[in-house]
C-alpha cells in the first residue's frame, strides 16, 4: 500500500484538480474536510478511507436524521476520494453502488396564475427589518427575478450591481452551474422594477444587488426563510420537510409557463427550446430535456406536445438522476 500521500494532502490535491476543470467543488470540499476531522477523531493515523471509517461516516450521518439525498451529498466526495487515491496505488475503500437508501423523486410544485399573484402580493407586503434593513425593498424583486428569469436562487442571490445592466435589461449571471457565465435578458416590466428597485437601494448595499447584511449578499437561508413566510400568508400550503412548493420550483414554473404560452400562441418550439436552455443555462439539450420530465406527470399534455413537435427528447420517467437544475 503506497502510504505517501496523507488523507489531507489527498483531499487538497482532488480539490485543486476539479476546481482547474472548472468545477465550484466548494461544498465538497467542505465535506471532505468534514470527513478527515471525523476520521481523525475516530480513526487517528488513517491515510485513506477504509470501510469502517465510511461506514461510520455514514452511521453518524444516519443518527443525526438526515434526508436520503443529503446523505447522497456526504458520500459522494469520499467516494471521489477514495477512487482519486486509488488510481495512485493507495488501497482505499469505495462504497458500492445501490447501498445508501435512495431519496423519494421531489415532483415540482407548478404554481397556478393564482398562486403566483398571490405570492408576489405578499412579498409586496415585507415589513422593514433593522436587522436586514434593506429586505422589504429586495424581497418583491428577487422573486420576480427568479421566476422571470428562471434563475436558480443562488445565481439571483449573488447578483453584483455591475451585473445588472439597466441600459439594456440584461442580467449576467457569473461562475454558475458548471463554471459558466450567461447572459439573460429581462422583460420590460422586470426591467423597471430593477430600474427602480436600484435607485432605491443604490450605495446602500455594496457590491450585491440583493445586500444581506454585513457587505454579504442575502443568504439562502434567510430567502428560504422569507420564502416559507410569503407562502404562508399567501395561503399556499407546504408538505414540510422535503416537500414543496420550494423556491426552486419557481424556475419549474418559469419552464412550464413559457411552455404552455409558446403552445398557445403557435409558435415554434423546435426553435425556441434552445433559448429555454440558454435561460436555465444548461450545456446540452438533455439536461433541459431531463428538466421538463420533472413536470411530465402534473402536465403530461405539454410532453405529448414537445415530442410530437421535437421528437422523444424527453426521458422517460423511469430515467436516472440528471443534471437540469
Amino acid at each position: 500500500m503506497n502510504t505517501d500521500i496523507t488523507m489531507a494532502a489527498a483531499i487538497t490535491a482532488l480539490v485543486e484538480q476539479q476546481r482547474a476543470v472548472g468545477y465550484k467543488y466548494a461544498a465538497q470540499a467542505r465535506v471532505l474536510a468534514r470527513f478527515a476531522a471525523f476520521c481523525c477523531t475516530e480513526f487517528p493515523g488513517l491515510h485513506a478511507p477504509t470501510q469502517a471509517a465510511v461506514e461510520a461516516w455514514i452511521t453518524a450521518a444516519q443518527q443525526r436524521g438526515v434526508t436520503p439525498s443529503t446523505l447522497r451529498t456526504l458520500v459522494a466526495p469520499v467516494r471521489q476520494l477514495a477512487r482519486w487515491l486509488g488510481r495512485r496505488g493507495v488501497n482505499a475503500y469505495v462504497l458500492p453502488a445501490g447501498v445508501l437508501p435512495r431519496p423519494a423523486r421531489y415532483i415540482p410544485h407548478i404554481f397556478t396564475d393564482a398562486e403566483l399573484a398571490a405570492l408576489f402580493t405578499q412579498t409586496d407586503r415585507c415589513h422593514y427589518n433593522s436587522q436586514v434593513p434593506l429586505r422589504h425593498l429586495a424581497m418583491p424583486v428577487l422573486f420576480r427575478t427568479i421566476y422571470a428569469c428562471g434563475l436558480r436562487a443562488s445565481e439571483a442571490r449573488l447578483l453584483r450591481v455591475d451585473d445588472v445592466d439597466l441600459d439594456t435589461g440584461v442580467l449576467r449571471i457569473r461562475n454558475a452551474k458548471g463554471g459558466k457565465d450567461r447572459q439573460v435578458p429581462v422583460s420590460a416590466p422586470l426591467h423597471a422594477r430593477l430600474v427602480g428597485y436600484h435607485a432605491q437601494v443604490a450605495g446602500s448595499g455594496g457590491d450585491w444587488f440583493f445586500p444581506g447584511t454585513a457587505g454579504k449578499p442575502l443568504t439562502l437561508g434567510n430567502i428560504d426563510k422569507n420564502f416559507r413566510r410569503f407562502l404562508w400568508q399567501a395561503r399556499i400550503s407546504h408538505g414540510g420537510r422535503g416537500h414543496g412548493p420550494r423556491v426552486h420550483d419557481l424556475r419549474h414554473t418559469f419552464v412550464v409557463n413559457n411552455l404552455r404560452s409558446w403552445f398557445a400562441h403557435g409558435h415554434d418550439v423546435n426553435a425556441l427550446l434552445p433559448v429555454l436552455q440558454t435561460y436555465l443555462g444548461h450545456s446540452s439539450l438533455a439536461d433541459t430535456a431531463y428538466y421538463l420530465r420533472l413536470t411530465a406527470e402534473s402536465y403530461p399534455h405539454i410532453t405529448a406536445r414537445i415530442q410530437h413537435a421535437l421528437g422523444d427528447v424527453v426521458p422517460p420517467a423511469a430515467a436516472g438522476p440528471g443534471h437540469g437544475h
